[in-house]
């Protein structure tokens, strides 16, 4: 591949060539000194795979970067001090591989803000795509796992893009550290919703009740509506009638 063809974009049904595997010249050193953004939901299936708890795997295992002027912090995956390399990986592979995060599924392609693809490497430094196996696009896609992720991360882009698209004056820390919460901590999340008062002044079915009590997935999205409710203003929860909040924003809930 020269870089005339690492610049053309593909479709869902075109093929291409790569295999990755023990044996392979260069196998996990793409796993090195690499920078791996982490989403809620990447975050979600790290912890749950290392059996660790929210605030556990985020005090060793990520960097968090916060801005005044994003409520959005960034999330992103430590490197070990040493080698530089994924502090999961070894000469063995990948020790987290099926709850890898959505960089690690995609390589050796990334996808473009149109929706088609791109290869984000080249053979001379990935001799996985001299590897004779083709692949279609879209049959890699699910191979790796990836429909699942788009569709939690299509949530989350209806948090982050209006907050992207609009000015925030937001001057309250609480603001922030609640935002962090709903996303990226939500063993925290859980708490504060069954052991506040929450659930006192919002309309909550029953079943959603249960669904968040067990299960991590349906928590955050839960919590996108949250964000929605109580940052951008959208009707996503209703207020109890007996409950008179003084306004409707997150840090008086």
């Amino acid at each position: 591949m020269d870089k005339t063809e690492s610049l053309v974009r593909m479709d869902a049904e075109d093929t291409f060539k790569f295999n990755c595997m023990p044996g392979v010249s260069c196998f996990t050193q793409c796993c090195q000194d690499v920078t791996i953004i982490l989403t809620p939901y990447d975050v979600m299936r790290l912890k749950n795979s290392l059996k660790m708890s929210s605030d556990e795997f985020l005090d060793e295992y990520t960097l968090i970067f916060t801005s005044k002027d994003k409520l959005i912090p960034l999330v992103m995956l430590k490197m070990n001090e040493d080698d530089k390399k994924c502090p999961f990986v070894s000469e063995d592979g990948c020790h987290i591989y099926n709850d890898r995060p959505w960089p690690c599924r995609m390589f050796p392609l990334d996808i473009n803000d149109d929706g088609t693809f791109r290869y984000i490497t080249d053979k001379s430094r990935c001799k996985g795509l001299s590897e004779n196996i083709s692949w279609r696009i879209s049959d890699w896609l699910v191979e790796q796992g990836i429909p699942i992720y788009e569709e939690v991360n299509a949530l989350f882009s209806e948090v982050i893009n209006p907050l992207r698209a609009q000015s925030l004056d937001i001057d309250n820390p609480k603001i922030y550290k609640m935002v962090f919460m709903a996303l990226y901590n939500l063993d925290k999340f859980r708490e504060f919703v069954f052991n506040s008062s929450f659930l006192s002044k919002f309309e909550v079915d029953p079943v959603i009740i249960e669904k968040i009590k067990r299960n991590d997935l349906d928590l955050l999205k839960f919590s996108f509506d949250w964000i929605k409710f109580g940052i951008l203003g959208q009707k996503t929860f209703q207020v109890k009638p007996e409950a008179v909040p003084k306004d409707n924003s997150l840090k008086d809930n």
